[in-house]
């Protein structure tokens, strides 16, 4: 069998203590102290006494669902996170960070032809970087239909900004798991769910079957027939902070509405659709 990874070795052991359930005594210091240690907002979401794990507290839900722009043209934020680079891609080069750029045909894998990576060059790109105090769920950001789930096995690397700008291909050699999907009118685009360090587990609620951070050898294909899916919708978490990639085909955007160095939130309109 394949020797781990030290990263994935330090995931794994961080990820048994977040999922373990202390004494509520403790797990209350544990809690609290992680909310004052990250500074993390918890007025949308339950007293962090509630949360009988670490990994439960890292995984709340919103008590609310956020309002959000119901109109079929604007691409809403699927989570909270900081934009840490978007813009146009050049060929098939989209930025990791400013002055590092990654090719996004190596990104998606073997697992999608030439033709449909080729879709992908000269489109647009968003990188979205969760930190740990932030909302740790993903949401869809339009009404969609899922075609395909790619399940890329591979490292855990921080994925902070400090780590962005010192190891090249990051997103390329770090566990993912990429999402091919499809527009109502027919355009296609990818959201790919990145890994991070002490991030071993991608959750993604409509194929149960993908198991991150697990004995996999090579990459799991998961096809779908009619699976569609509404704006908003919740369809899974990283435990603890990670990065979403979406990368859309030429001209599914009008226009970005975000920048590198944003701050958005899951709900926020940061798209037009063309």
């Amino acid at each position: 069998m394949k020797k781990k990874h030290i990263t994935s070795l330090i995931s794994q052991t961080f990820g048994k203590f977040a999922s373990r359930e202390f004494p509520h005594w403790f797990q209350n210091i544990v809690n609290r102290s992680y909310v004052g240690l990250m500074g993390l907002d918890m007025s949308e979401f339950h007293a962090p006494q509630t949360y009988k794990s670490l990994n439960a507290l890292f995984t709340r839900h919103l008590k609310e669902l956020r309002h959000f722009s119901l109109d079929a043209s604007d691409f809403i934020s699927p989570c909270d996170s900081l934009i840490s680079e978007c813009g146009a891609l050049k060929s098939d080069y989209a930025l990791q960070i400013k002055g590092m750029r990654y090719k996004t045909d190596e990104l998606l894998g073997e697992n999608f032809t030439q033709d449909e990576k080729d879709t992908m060059h000269d489109g647009d790109f968003m990188n979205f970087y969760l930190s740990p105090k932030d909302y740790h769920r993903y949401h869809i950001p339009m009404n969609m239909k899922v075609l395909k789930a790619v399940h890329i096995p591979g490292k855990f690397y921080p994925v902070n900004l400090p780590s962005l700008k010192k190891r090249l291909n990051l997103f390329i050699e770090n566990e993912r798991v990429v999402l091919q999907c499809e527009t109502m009118e027919g355009k296609k685009f990818y959201m790919v769910l990145v890994s991070a360090l002490n991030v071993g587990v991608m959750k993604v609620s409509f194929e149960t079957r993908i198991q991150t951070d697990a004995d996999v050898v090579g990459e799991q294909v998961y096809t779908f027939k009619d699976l569609y899916l509404d704006k908003g919708d919740d369809f899974g978490c990283f435990e603890m902070g990670s990065t979403i990639v979406i990368l859309s085909e030429k001209d599914m955007f009008e226009k970005l509405l975000v920048k590198a160095g944003d701050k958005v939130k899951f709900g926020d309109t940061i798209a037009k659709l063309g």
